[in-house]
């Protein structure tokens, strides 16, 4: 499966998720907002920010990324903020709701994709409706991804 376009070329790219488009199948993206603490911000625009753990779940109605790692600021000082606490997602109520219906239901997980600032300088985090690969699946993934790097290495050959 190709990666999905950037809706926005001047968006700036803080952290991506390359794992979860291994080990999981994203059956539908959607774009979020995150509740964020100010030496959460600024610490997102030094660049220095993990989701390969992160996961994106309910809690009282409201959507919650957890285990997202957003590093200390260090010229905070003591006013600094948790690394791991769990932020808010802000969305649609519709939107909402669907996500939140199919995690219940269909056995689906949320996964954050990319976190990323749009042109308007606005964290956005870009969520991915997944479902867990199985150990073939992966490995058919990799067989693909390995014959199209060699496809275009003897088509570039040929010239």
């Amino acid at each position: 499966m190709a990666k999905p376009k950037n809706p926005d070329p001047n968006a700036r790219t803080v952290a991506e998720n390359r794992k979860a488009r291994f080990n999981y199948e994203i059956l539908d993206t959607f774009e979020a907002g995150i509740q964020l603490h100010g030496t959460e911000v600024k610490s997102l625009r030094q660049g220095r920010s993990t989701l390969t753990e992160a996961y994106a779940g309910d809690s009282g109605g409201e959507l919650y990324l957890y285990n997202a790692y957003i590093p200390e600021y260090q010229e905070a000082g003591r006013f600094n903020h948790e690394t791991k606490r769990p932020r808010k997602l802000l969305m649609h109520r519709r939107e909402m709701n669907k996500l939140i219906g199919a995690i219940q239901q269909d056995g689906l997980t949320i996964v954050p994709l990319r976190l990323y600032f749009n042109a308007r300088g606005i964290a956005k985090v870009m969520i991915g409706l997944a479902r867990g690969k199985k150990s073939h699946d992966k490995r058919e993934t990799e067989k693909k991804r390995d014959w199209q790097r060699d496809k275009a290495r003897l088509l570039r050959e040929r010239g």
